[in-house]
């Protein structure tokens, strides 16, 4: 069942009113995904393969929660956003409820390692690893080993996604679509010399083996 149909426009227009991470780490890679790239991932896994409605998601470093809280509008059953970073996690809390699905949405400030249970869908967006190589690595590792359904988003590359696609495939994931996509990134960081950066990133969708209905919180 994929729920209710919206229009792109508005589920990007209710993701600008989520606000930008308001001091991005760079060596953490915080940078707060635009609200149309958000809206064009979280529209393929709820209408092309109905990933989303009536399912329980995660977002690991969800960042101020653009990803988990698109996930709730479109029909998501329960969303856990996860960071390390208190002061989006606030954001995100008050963006959700402002948003009308506070009641869906739970956030936790957490290492990524420390979460247990078992969950339908991941839709993350995770640090690309340009400044600690390897850094999307445990992000992967992590959705594969709590979810039925991955998606992630990674740095494009011939070599980089022949990579991915061998270390899926060792942690037990099968990849089932690489979609190519744009990820323009506004200056946010002293060094950025450029007002806008286009990136060439892909989106992978990956199914686990089924381990049965996903909730927040049997574990």
């Amino acid at each position: 069942m994929q729920g209710r149909l919206v229009r792109r426009s508005w589920l990007i227009r209710a993701l600008e009113a989520v606000p930008r991470h308001p001091s991005p780490s760079a060596l953490l890679e915080q940078y707060t995904i635009p609200a149309d790239l958000a809206a064009d991932i979280l529209f393929l896994a709820a209408f092309t393969f109905g990933d989303i409605y009536g399912k329980s998601v995660l977002d690991l470093g969800c960042g101020t929660g653009r990803l988990a809280i698109g996930a709730a509008l479109l029909g998501a059953r329960e969303v856990l956003g996860v960071d390390i970073d208190e002061r989006a996690l606030r954001l995100a809390m008050r963006a959700a409820w402002r948003l009308g699905v506070g009641d869906r949405t739970m956030w936790l400030a957490a290492d990524i390692g420390a979460i247990r249970g078992h969950f339908d869908t991941a839709v993350q967006n995770p640090p690309f690893g340009v400044r600690r190589k390897g850094a999307d690595r445990p992000f992967l590792a992590k959705a594969i080993e709590l979810c039925s359904t991955v998606y992630s988003l990674h740095k494009s590359g011939k070599e980089n996604r022949a990579f991915l696609r061998a270390y899926i495939e060792r942690l037990g994931g099968r990849v089932t679509h690489v979609i190519p996509m744009r990820l323009r990134l506004p200056a946010t960081m002293p060094f950025h010399q450029q007002r806008f950066r286009d990136v060439a990133v892909d989106l992978y969708r990956i199914e686990v083996k089924p381990r049965g209905h996903g909730s927040l919180i049997n574990g």
